[in-house]
C-alpha cells in the first residue's frame, strides 16, 4: 500500500456552496482507497491505495469529482514519502509559517519562473524554488500582495497554493 497526499485546488462548488469533507472523502473510499483522513475543510485529503503512476490517480480523482459535484478540480497527488520531503524543503524555516505559501505544482517549475515571479514581488518578499515547487515568505499577509494574483493555474501551470502550517500538518498526520 502507497499512503498519498491529495490537494484540491478552490473546492468552492458555486454561489455560497462548499464541498463538505466527509462527502469528498467518501468519493475517495467509493474509488477503492482507503483510511481516507482530511485536514481542515480546505481540500486536503489523506489516504491509501494501490501503487499507481500519480497522473493515473489524479486523473480518476479528477474524474470521480467532476461526476459527483458537477465541477472540474484541479487535484495535485504526492506519495507521503515526497510530501514528508516537501516540508522538510522550508527554505524560509525562520519565518512565520502563516506567512509563508507553498505552491504545490503538478509539474515543477523552473527557475524561469522564480526570476519572472522575483521582478513582480515587492521588497521583504522571499521566493525559492525547492523540487519544482514555489516557496513564497509574503513577508505579511499573502492577500496583502499583488504576486497572489501571479500565481494562476493560467500564469504558472497546475498547482494550488497551502501555507507552511498546512504542509506541516499534512506531514505530522502521515506519522
Amino acid at each position: 500500500m502507497t499512503t498519498y497526499v491529495a490537494l484540491l485546488h478552490s473546492i468552492v462548488l458555486g454561489p455560497g456552496k462548499r464541498l463538505v469533507m466527509a462527502d469528498l472523502k467518501a468519493m475517495v473510499a467509493a474509488l477503492g482507497f482507503g483510511d481516507t483522513r482530511s485536514w481542515v475543510a480546505t481540500g486536503n485529503l489523506i489516504f491509501e491505495g494501490e501503487d499507481e503512476p500519480l497522473p493515473a490517480i489524479e486523473s480518476r480523482l479528477e474524474a470521480a469529482f467532476r461526476t459527483r459535484f458537477g465541477k472540474h478540480v484541479d487535484i495535485i497527488l504526492r506519495t507521503a514519502q515526497a510530501w514528508r520531503r516537501l516540508a522538510a524543503q522550508n527554505p524560509f524555516p525562520e519565518g512565520n509559517s502563516a506567512d509563508i505559501g507553498i505552491r504545490v505544482m503538478r509539474s515543477p517549475l523552473g527557475p524561469d519562473a522564480l526570476s519572472r515571479l522575483g521582478r513582480i514581488a515587492t521588497p521583504g518578499i522571499g521566493l525559492a524554488l525547492a523540487d519544482g515547487d514555489l516557496w513564497i515568505d509574503f513577508g505579511g499577509k499573502p492577500s496583502e500582495t499583488k504576486l497572489l494574483s501571479h500565481l494562476t493555474t493560467k500564469k504558472l501551470g497546475i498547482g494550488t497554493l497551502r501555507n507552511a502550517n498546512t504542509v506541516n500538518a499534512l506531514a505530522r498526520m502521515l506519522d
